[in-house]
């Protein structure tokens, strides 16, 4: 909060960290993002420190879980439902939207931290926190659809490129109609509930870019992974030591043939090594994750 005195500020600060590292300790499947302390802190100056980490951690394997995966696919994914809602709504408002390309990432910080990142009004914060507690997890992207909706002539107005869309959508105003839109976001939720808007969802991340229609991109892009090369080797590898079982099983197998066989294998298994030596080598810092 603004006006906050320095050394109340940093006594904040210190029980903000202690949360936050105390609910990843005991949750390792968790992770860090950028705006979880937006939450946290919300519930940190409402409750305290104790309660708030009880809370913190409830919501943190429910409601936030999805935010707190190693990569942002879930996150992308829930974004996903925003224009699926929009074009239930208003169609119009959605066409527009689509031929701007603008995309659904102006609404990410709405999202990950419950609009408590982009909105001045800590009354507006916690109101919001109040409804989206009592409700189901997606119901801030909802609520985000209803903004969006709630601004259809501004939207309409503007020039419709990228740039000029997600300026005027990113900029929330701060004297919204909280309790009616509050209102609309429930209907909505009823009206159109995510199990029907699913499909819609799925398809956006397929639409969205141009790169994802291309296959040979993705190929491509695999094929250029540093360690590929090392993971080619270690599956030559295990197939090489796969035969060797089988040959070194079999009845009346020639002498001669087995040792070779096991030459071959000591000599992959050597030539393996210093592929990987050299490697790190050439990319010290590079986690290389060579064995599945």
């Amino acid at each position: 909060p603004t006006g906050m005195p320095d050394d109340q500020r940093e006594g904040l600060q210190e029980e903000l960290i202690d949360i936050i590292l105390h609910v990843l300790k005991r949750n390792p499947q968790l992770h860090y993002y950028q705006g979880y302390h937006d939450i946290v802190v919300t519930f940190l100056l409402v409750v305290g420190d104790r309660l708030a980490t009880a809370l913190v951690e409830k919501l943190s394997t429910h409601h936030l879980r999805d935010f707190m995966d190693p990569t942002m696919d879930n996150t992308k994914h829930i974004l996903n439902y925003l224009m699926p809602i929009i074009d239930q709504v208003n169609p119009k408002v959605h066409d527009f939207m689509q031929s701007a390309e603008v995309g659904t990432i102006f609404a990410l910080s709405w999202l990950i931290t419950w609009f408590g990142h982009v909105l001045s009004d800590f009354r507006h914060v916690v109101r919001l926190y109040d409804f989206f507690l009592a409700c189901h997890p997606l119901m801030p992207i909802y609520f985000a659809a209803v903004i969006v909706l709630y601004r259809e002539q501004e939207v309409l107005e503007c020039e419709c490129d990228m740039a000029s869309v997600h300026h005027l959508l990113s900029q929330i105003p701060q004297d919204l109609p909280y309790e009616t839109l509050i209102s609309r976001a429930g209907d909505l939720f009823v009206q159109f509930p995510p199990s029907e808007l699913a499909r819609e969802a799925a398809q956006q991340q397929a639409e969205r870019t141009a790169a994802s229609t291309f296959k040979d991109f993705e190929l491509a892009s695999v094929q250029q992974r540093p360690d590929t090369v090392l993971r080619q080797r270690f599956r030559e590898r295990l197939r090489g030591e796969e035969r060797t079982k089988s040959i070194l099983t079999k009845p009346r197998t020639n002498r001669f043939v087995k040792l070779a066989v096991m030459g071959l294998t000591v000599a992959l298994g050597a030539a393996a090594l210093a592929v990987v030596k050299s490697a790190l080598e050439w990319a010290p810092k590079f986690e290389l994750q060579i064995f599945p």
